[in-house]
């Protein structure tokens, strides 16, 4: 096996990898979008269910209300703020996340790249030397057929 050729299948290896790589950092991504997608989703419906909470019970404060109750709802919606506080730094953090998934696949996409263009530079210098020993073989071949036609000398002898 010529240099060549085991440079162009050590070329083609390192693209394989090279794919499997920027393939895996694609789902690493998609992973991480749809995480962030649910964490925005559960913020939102965290958001609307106090919403929902504090609509309820205005209304029913304006009904009636102890001040157990008032208690109750207070400590409540208290928890149900620091829930959505919370969910709003998870949100936050999955969006962080997709973004350094996203930079990764572009450096990933990058590499895939890189190797191709080598690859494809490899293929092209190769098919330039072999053209250009088919030229040179060529030319010979031409120089000994015009040499021999000038030379009557050498139809003898054949």
């Amino acid at each position: 096996m010529s240099s060549s050729s085991s440079n162009l299948q050590v070329l083609s290896i390192l693209l394989e990898r090279a794919e499997a790589e920027r393939d895996e950092g694609l789902r690493q991504l998609q992973d991480a979008q749809a995480r962030a997608q649910r964490a925005r989703a559960q913020h939102g419906d965290l958001a609307q269910y106090r919403n929902d909470y504090q609509l309820r019970w205005s209304q029913q404060f304006a009904r009636q209300g102890t001040m157990d109750i008032v208690g109750c709802y207070q400590n409540f919606g208290m928890r149900l703020n620091d829930a959505i506080t919370s969910q709003s730094h998870i949100a936050e953090f999955a969006d962080q996340r997709v973004q350094n998934a996203r930079e990764q696949l572009q450096a990933l996409e990058m590499r895939v790249a890189s190797v191709r263009k080598l690859l494809e530079r490899r293929r092209l210098e190769i098919s330039r030397s072999a053209q250009r020993q088919e030229q040179k073989a060529t030319d010979e071949q031409a120089s000994r057929a015009a040499y021999a036609g000038a030379n009557p000398f050498v139809r003898l002898s054949a």
